[in-house]
C-alpha cells in the first residue's frame, strides 16, 4: 500500500470524476480557466458515501453547483452536463435512461460505485437507443468506491443488519451468499482503491472464511484481464502487500454491546454519531444543531480518545487560554482589557499592533466557534451521564471484562435503578459473556432484576443459550458448510469467551491482529486459512505468512469505535512502525449491536418481559 490513506485515495478518484473523469487542473490554471458547472446526481448509498468526504462547499470548488437525489423528481436544466454516481441497480439504471429520454441534462456522465453487470448495461443501451438519447450519454465507468470512508484509517461497508442477516436460524442459503458476496464485493473495491491485492487471512468456518473464498475468487478472476486495476501494482506484488484479516462479530461479542468511558465512543453511544455528523436537538439554550466532527476539527482530533473527565478539563483549558489571548489582543490595541469576548470593534489606539489583532480575529473567532462546540457537546453528554450512571456501568463492566471480578450488590443496584433498559440489558449481557460458569444463585437475581425493570429479554437469553450449547459443542470439528450456518455463533464465542478471560484488556481482536501481522508460529493463529490470490491454486508452498506492515482488519456483522481504537494503538506503539487500516461492515454503537441480539432471539422463540426490544439510536 502507497502511504496515502484509503480516504485520500477515495478522494482522489471521486474528484477526479466530478472533473468528468479528467485531472483537475492545476491551482493556478483552475483561477484562468472557465469552470464547467454541473449537476450532480446520486442515490441514497452515494449520499452517504460523499457525505464524510465532500462538503457543499468542496462541491463547488469542483464545479457542482446543484446536487439532487436520483429519486425525487427533477427539473431539466438543458444547458447543463450532469454527473452521476449510484449503485449498479436495475431501479438506477431506469431511472437513468428516463432522464436521457427527458433530456434533463446536457450530457450524461455515469459513474457507478462497482462494476454495473453486463444485463443492466444490456438494459440501459436497449432503453437509450429506443428513446433516441443514446448520443447524450457522454461516458460510463465503474468507479470501485462501494465503501464509505468515515477516516484515513477507519471504513464501513454500510451493510445495515449484517449480524442478524449472517446469523438468523430462518436464513435460506441463498441469502447467506448474498450477503457474503456483498461483503466481498465491497472488500474488493477496498483493495482496487489501494490498488494493491491483499494476502488474506482468517479462521477457518463460518462467514470469515465464506468472504475470504468469494473475495479470493473474485480477485483471482479480476486479474486474468489484462490490463486490470491493480496492474501499475504489480511489480511490486511481490513486497509490500497488506494483509487483509477477516473476523467474525461472534470472535468477541462484549466489545460490541459495553459501556466506554472515552469522548469519541460516548459521542457515539450516547449521542448518535453518523458519518462524522452529530445531530444535536433543540433545547433550552437554542435550536437543532449539527456539528461536523471530524480531521477538520482539532479539538476532536487531540482528545476523541481521552477520558471523559479529562476532556472536560480541556474544554475549560482552552477557553482559559481563548480569554488570555483576547484580553492580550485588546490590551495591546487600547481595548477593554476586562473583556473577554473579541468582536473586533476595540480595535483603536496603537496602529503598531493593528494589523497583528486584525489577522488574529479569524483564528479567535475559529477558537471560540470550536470551544462553544464542544462545550455544548459535553454539557449534553454529562446530562446522559448522571441521569443513567453511565460511569458506574463503565466501571461494573471493567471489572468484569478486565479483572474477572463483580460487585454482586453494585450489579444489582444498577439493573433496579437508574439507566435506560438498554442500559441494564448492555450490563447483563456483559455479565453473562465475562464469566464461564456465573453461580446459579447470582444469575437468577440478574434475570429477576431484568424482569423486574421491564427489560426485554431476548437478547440474554440468546446469549445465554449460545453459552449453554457451546459446552456441548466443544468438542466437535470446526468444519462448517453452508447447512450449519446456525452453528456459527455457537462454535465461535467459546473462543470469545475464553479471549476475554487472559491476558489482562488487550481485546482478543488485537493480539490476532498483531500475531499474523508478525507472521511468526503462534497456536492463536496456526491453524487461520490463507488465501493468496496472486498465488497458484494447487498447493500451498511458498505462501508468505509475514511480517506484514500493513493490515486491513475487517470486522463481518459489525464494528465500533472501541476496536479501532485498540487497533490505532496496536500500530501507534509497534517497532517498527506499522499501519492498520480497520473496517467493518458497519459502524455500531452498543445500543444498535444488543438490538440485533435482541432480534434473534425473538426470531429463535426467546424473550421475556413484554417491552419492546432497544431501538436503534
Amino acid at each position: 500500500m502507497a502511504p496515502h490513506s484509503l480516504r485520500q485515495k477515495q478522494l482522489d478518484l471521486i474528484v477526479l470524476m466530478l472533473h468528468l473523469n479528467q485531472p483537475p487542473p492545476p491551482a493556478a490554471a483552475a483561477e484562468q480557466e472557465e469552470e464547467v458547472y454541473k449537476i450532480l446526481v446520486l442515490d441514497s448509498f452515494c449520499l452517504s458515501l460523499l457525505s464524510p468526504l465532500l462538503r457543499v462547499a468542496d462541491l463547488r470548488k469542483h464545479g457542482v453547483t446543484l446536487f439532487f437525489p436520483i429519486d425525487k423528481p427533477r427539473q431539466r436544466v438543458p444547458d447543463a452536463p450532469a454527473v452521476y454516481l449510484l449503485r449498479p441497480t436495475q431501479a438506477n439504471a431506469d431511472r437513468v435512461a428516463a432522464d436521457a429520454a427527458a433530456a434533463l441534462y446536457a450530457s450524461f456522465h455515469l459513474n457507478f460505485s462497482s462494476a454495473l453487470p453486463r444485463p443492466l448495461l444490456d438494459r440501459l443501451a436497449s432503453a437509450a437507443a429506443a428513446s433516441g438519447s443514446a448520443h447524450r450519454i457522454a461516458r460510463l465507468a465503474d468507479q470501485y468506491l462501494d465503501f464509505v470512508s468515515l477516516e484515513d484509517n477507519l471504513f464501513s461497508l454500510a451493510h445495515p443488519r449484517s449480524y442478524v442477516a449472517l446469523n438468523d436460524p430462518r436464513a435460506a442459503d441463498a441469502d447467506i451468499e448474498a450477503v457474503v458476496d456483498a461483503i466481498a464485493l465491497g472488500l474488493f473495491c477496498v483493495a482496487a482503491t489501494l490498488g494493491t491485492v491483499p494476502v488474506i487471512r482468517c479462521a477457518r468456518g463460518g462467514p470469515a472464511e465464506m468472504v475470504a473464498a468469494a473475495l479470493d475468487a473474485r480477485l483471482r478472476d479480476h486479474l486474468l484481464a489484462k490490463p486490470n486495476l491493480f496492474t501499475e501494482a504489480s511489480a511490486a506484488a511481490s513486497f509490500q502487500r497488506p494483509v487483509l484479516c477477516l473476523f467474525d462479530r461472534n470472535v468477541e461479542l462484549s466489545v460490541g454491546i459495553q459501556h466506554d468511558w472515552s469522548y469519541r465512543p460516548l459521542v457515539h453511544d450516547v449521542l448518535g454519531l453518523k458519518l462524522n455528523k452529530l445531530k444535536m436537538p433543540a433545547d433550552k439554550s437554542g435550536p437543532a444543531k449539527t456539528y461536523d466532527l471530524d480531521d477538520t476539527d482539532a479539538f476532536w482530533v487531540a482528545n476523541s480518545w481521552s477520558p471523559f473527565p479529562k476532556v472536560a478539563e480541556e474544554i475549560e483549558a482552552q477557553l482559559a487560554k481563548y480569554k488570555q489571548d483576547v484580553d492580550e489582543v485588546n490590551q495591546r490595541t487600547g481595548g477593554n482589557k476586562d473583556g473577554v469576548e473579541f468582536d473586533g470593534t476595540d480595535l483603536i489606539g496603537n496602529t503598531k499592533h493593528l494589523m497583528n489583532a486584525v489577522n488574529s480575529l479569524p483564528e479567535l473567532t475559529e477558537r471560540k466557534k470550536m470551544i462553544d462546540k464542544h462545550t455544548n457537546i459535553a454539557t449534553v453528554l454529562l446530562g446522559h451521564i448522571k441521569e443513567r450512571s453511565l460511569d458506574r456501568y463503565c466501571d461494573c463492566e471493567n471489572d468484569m471484562l478486565g479483572k474477572g471480578t463483580v460487585d454482586r450488590n453494585t450489579l444489582l443496584d444498577l439493573l433496579r435503578e437508574k439507566g435506560t433498559k438498554e442500559d441494564k440489558l448492555r450490563l447483563a449481557v456483559t455479565y453473562i459473556l465475562s464469566f464461564e460458569t456465573p453461580p446459579p444463585s447470582e444469575l437468577e437475581q440478574v434475570e429477576a432484576a431484568l424482569r423486574e425493570s421491564e427489560v426485554d429479554m431476548s437478547a440474554f437469553q440468546y446469549v445465554k443459550r449460545i453459552k449453554s450449547l457451546n459446552t456441548q459443542f466443544s468438542a466437535s470439528s470446526s468444519t462448517a458448510n453452508r447447512s450449519n450456518i446456525v452453528d456459527w455463533a455457537e462454535k465461535l464465542l467459546s473462543a470469545g469467551v475464553k479471549n476475554l478471560l487472559s491476558a489482562g484488556r488487550q481485546l482478543a481482536l488485537t493480539r490476532t491482529v498483531e500475531a499474523l501481522m508478525e507472521g511468526k508460529p503462534n497456536p492463536e493463529v496456526d491453524d487461520y486459512l490463507l488465501f493468496d490470490p496472486r498465488a497458484p491454486r494447487a498447493g500451498s508452498g511458498g505462501q508468505f505468512k509475514g511480517p506484514y506492515r500493513e493490515a486491513i482488519v475487517f470486522m463481518i456483522g459489525g464494528g465500533n469505535y472501541i476496536e479501532y481504537r485498540s487497533l490505532m494503538e496496536l500500530a501507534e506503539r509497534s517497532q517498527p512502525s506499522k499501519h492498520v487500516i480497520y473496517g467493518a461492515t458497519e459502524i455500531l454503537n452498543g445500543v444498535e449491536f444488543v438490538e440485533q441480539l435482541a432480534e434473534l432471539g425473538q426470531k429463535a422463540g426467546l424473550g421475556g418481559s413484554g417491552s419492546n426490544p432497544p431501538s436503534s439510536q
